[in-house]
């Protein structure tokens, strides 16, 4: 077979998943040996493959190839989130550009439509995956909206419920007027914005005083119900028990006393709006007052909006304030900086809104999952432990959780109404369930399903996907299943920091309270992939390159390294798309590795040199070290530095020294011990390499002979850790210093490689001759001489206080050679003279800074060393 001197990812990776894919690599089952199991942070249904996706997919890959390698049962399960605001604005939008609305429909018929645009669409991130060579057990694949998934959810809703944890509450939420639902409070980003506060007057009733209030939404003042001061408020003595007049829709209303109400900000008067702002409900509960939503759902004015009705609420603003401005009642309008919530995921600017919503108790939930983070066993560990402080602030100051949403795309509530009142309702996992809880609820047994009808609202997509550890086993509906018992708790868990709580958290607390036990051992927290000017990637910046077009050119395995090579744990990764070259560049430097020992011709009859056996040895050392290094890499989630590890032990150790050091001379066969012991090497080097490079270490193992399925790479077994000989790497590291020098002289005075030259050595460092053979063929020396005393007419240079002689007669000019090391003396003199003059000035060295002295005495010391060099090599040349 023809083997090509160059690689070709593009006709290679493809060809590898294939044949991964049909030998069933990736599929697990439970059996004997340990289970290593990953579940994938579920992109969005609507996703395509983004920055962030492949370095948390490549890091997960990483340790899924790994534990494989390690003989251990590799389970990493694939799927998608049904994302229920993302997804449903996706479909209401094409709905739109059919001309159809949304309200026009029934749920059932626009639950059609999303689901064939889920079918249509969704999953394509899934097959993005493969290019990058995830190995996920795509049998499992799993879609939080499946219905085996979906009853999982029921089953727990219905659960909590029974156990006085869920309730319906009446509460002001967070309002996304865009996709028209409510948020948690983990939903809401905040921002800076610049906005107005504006200075507007009111009348008071039956008189001509007015009062001025501050406000930055005057928009709201159509559904004020009070003014309030603060009693100890001097400058409004004169309001107490007095009402105001609102501008516009002038409604009276009452002047009441809070000390809620800050002294110093605006004008010490506050306008009270409850059905808008989550403080002034708290004041209109306290004062019973009447409560007025201005809004509809959309954010545009109601009926209570008077001649503002269906206007959106920012156009509300300009106008009104014009009206206000034209009635005389604006005093004055300052610039004034707002923070802002908005929502996650449409970046529509919130609404605090009045709405009846489902809501879990969270106060008890949470306890085993604070203890299992930041408990004295650590039974579950973050990566890195910098991250434990921001989820202990969340847990500990943790709210109940809206998990309702006025959504249809996601799993519809199982409350089922009987009766007009908010508390005419049963919860049940069917409808058939229902009906009999409504009929012993009512002792009604003539009622029928037809009587019942069922909650709106959808669950809110996080409340699926924190059973996910659990549902993807089938936890929640069989619990005492072979598979869940296998699997869970899972190993470890790579995902942003930005869904420790959504995600991570909520997880950590259903493990414990379904089954008793942590969902995972290990939370990976990557960072934030961001550009070389350190600005977030985003579509909207043009700063995100396009993934599947990087693996087009650089190849997945160049991609995969790219990315990790600076991705440390939890610290952002500052992309360029050099590093993914980098990568690319360490396969070709394998490849021609690779390339370069099918070239050899193999002698079964001659001995093997030294050199080569003494190299081979060396290098099984450093394998060792390299392996002891990367083994500690991966137990701390350091998988930069275990890339970095390996690039260098095959870049610079494996193709760098030990291939040069074997390689046999010109038209020369190789003995076969040495070369079987390279292959071996270079196998050796594919099994820790093939985690970050799949596919082109594949290749090169199937090329390096024929192999079964059985024998395939991706199965192969993790190299073992020995004890590692350090006496014979440093041993080398001096030889290395000692080959350099050799070099330099061949290079400096233009002397072939092909000449041998004589070598002499004074040993004052005592160093052993293991290497002596190395030396030899690498510096193409005719002999390694030890010797007592200097050697005249030779060129000198030392490795620390060892002296090293060439002799340089007849292969240099040396009068020509004189001249060359005396110019050099004379100015390394003067240079001596004058870093000595600014070191003998006693102000300088008072004055100067510390680094700048030690800067001055180190040049000191050099030219004093290359003095003594140049010195030494003149007197060997008479």
């Amino acid at each position: 077979m023809q083997i090509p001197s160059k690689y070709d990812a593009s006709k290679v990776e493809e060809k590898w998943y294939d044949y991964w894919m049909k030998h069933n690599y990736f599929h697990s089952k439970p059996d004997e040996r340990e289970p290593y199991t990953i579940v994938i942070p579920p992109p969005n249904v609507t996703g395509v493959l983004h920055m962030g996706h492949m370095l948390n997919n490549t890091i997960q890959d990483v340790l899924i190839r790994r534990a494989r390698l390690q003989g251990k049962n590799a389970c990493w399960v694939p799927g998608t989130d049904h994302a229920s605001i993302a997804t449903e604005a996706k479909v209401v939008t094409k709905l739109k550009e059919q001309g159809i609305d949304k309200n026009d429909l029934t749920r059932k018929e626009f639950l059609k439509h999303a689901w064939e645009w889920t079918h249509e669409y969704g999953g394509v991130i899934l097959e993005q995956l493969k290019k990058l060579g995830c190995s996920c057990d795509w049998d499992r694949t799993k879609f939080t909206m499946d219905d085996d998934m979906s009853e999982a959810v029921i089953k727990v809703f219905v659960d909590l419920y029974k156990k006085g944890l869920i309730y319906r509450g009446y509460r002001m939420v967070n309002w996304d007027p865009e996709a028209k639902t409510t948020l948690s409070d983990e939903e809401v980003e905040y921002i800076d914005k610049q906005g107005k506060l504006y200075h507007v007057n009111y009348k008071i009733e039956g008189s001509d005083e007015e009062l001025t209030i501050a406000t930055t939404r005057p928009e709201t003042i159509l559904g004020d119900t009070a003014i309030c001061i603060n009693p100890n408020d001097e400058r409004h003595t004169h309001l107490k028990g007095k009402k105001a007049i609102v501008p516009i829709c002038n409604r009276v209303i009452p002047i009441i006393e809070d000390e809620y109400v800050d002294l110093e900000f605006g004008t010490g008067c506050l306008k009270v709006t409850p059905a808008h702002d989550e403080n002034d409900k708290v004041l209109g509960d306290k004062h019973n007052l009447e409560v007025i939503d201005i809004f509809n759902e959309d954010a545009t004015l109601n009926s209570y909006g008077l001649h503002y009705e269906g206007q959106d609420r920012f156009e509300v603003r300009k106008a009104i304030v014009k009206e206000l401005d034209s009635l005389g009642l604006i005093s004055k309008i300052e610039d004034h900086n707002n923070r802002v919530g908005i929502s996650e995921r449409t970046k529509a600017i919130i609404e605090p809104r009045l709405s009846d919503q489902w809501f879990l108790k969270m106060e008890e939930l949470v306890k085993p999952a604070i203890k299992a983070v930041l408990g004295e066993n650590n039974d579950i560990q973050l990566f890195p432990k910098k991250f434990e402080n921001t989820y202990r602030h969340w847990m500990e100051n943790i709210r109940d959780w809206n998990i309702s949403r006025q959504l249809l795309w996601g799993q519809q509530i199982p409350a089922y109404y009987y009766g007009d009142g908010k508390e005419d309702f049963v919860v049940a996992e069917n409808i058939e369930n229902a009906v009999k809880l409504a009929q012993e609820k009512t002792s009604n047994v003539e009622l029928k399903a037809s009587d019942l009808t069922q909650e709106t609202d959808a669950l809110d997509t996080w409340f699926s996907s924190w059973l996910w550890p659990m549902s993807v086993f089938d936890g929640i509906r069989n619990p005492e299943n072979e598979e869940i018992k296998y699997y869970y708790p899972t190993n470890d868990l790579v995902t942003g920091p930005d869904i420790l709580f959504f995600w991570v958290a909520r997880m950590i607390i259903a493990g414990y309270e379904y089954k008793n036990d942590k969902p995972f051992k290990n939370v990976y927290l990557t960072g934030l992939v961001r550009d070389k000017q350190r600005r977030k990637m985003s579509k909207s910046l043009g700063n995100s390159p396009d993934a599947l077009k990087l693996i087009e050119e650089y190849g997945a395995g160049g991609v995969r390294v790219g990315l990790l090579l600076s991705a440390a744990a939890g610290n952002d990764l500052m992309f360029d798309e050099a590093l993914c070259q980098q990568g690319k560049g360490l396969g070709n430097k394998i490849w021609s590795a690779f390339y370069l020992t099918t070239l050899w011709e193999v002698s079964e009859t001659i001995e093997q040199p030294q050199s080569s056996k003494i190299a081979l040895e060396w290098y099984e050392a450093k394998f060792q070290k390299a392996l002891t290094e990367i083994e500690d890499h991966f137990s701390k989630y350091r998988l930069s530095d275990a890339i970095m590890a390996i690039y260098k032990l095959i870049y610079d150790d494996f193709c760098g020294w030990l291939l040069e050091i074997v390689k046999p001379a010109y038209q020369q066969p190789i003995d076969a011990k040495t070369y079987n012991a390279v292959i071996s090497l270079l196998e050796e080097n594919l099994k820790i390499l093939h985690p970050f490079m799949p596919f082109i270490t594949e290749e090169i193992w199937q090329l390096i002979s024929e192999r079964t399925p059985e024998e395939a790479l991706i199965v192969a077994k993790w190299p073992e850790l020995k004890s590692t000989n350090e006496s014979l790497i440093s041993e080398f590291d001096f030889a290395a210093d000692v080959i350099s020098g050799v070099r330099t002289i061949r290079k400096e005075k233009n002397i072939a490689f092909k000449d041998a030259i004589a070598f002499s050595v004074i040993n004052n460092e005592n160093v052993a001759d293991t290497f002596d053979a190395v030396i030899k063929k690498l510096g193409n020396l005719e002999s390694v001489a030890y010797v007592s005393e200097a050697i005249d007419g030779a060129l000198t240079y030392r490795v620390k206080s060892n002296e090293y002689f060439i002799p340089m007669a007849g292969a240099i000019d040396v009068e020509a050679e004189i001249k060359k090391l005396t110019d050099e003396l004379n100015y390394t003199e003067g240079f001596l003279k004058s870093v000595q003059k600014k070191l003998s000035n006693e102000r300088f060295v008072n004055n100067a800074p510390e680094q700048v002295v030690a800067s001055e005495k180190k040049k000191e010391a050099d030219a004093l060393a290359k003095i003594e060099t140049l010195k030494a090599s003149l007197a060997s040349l008479g």
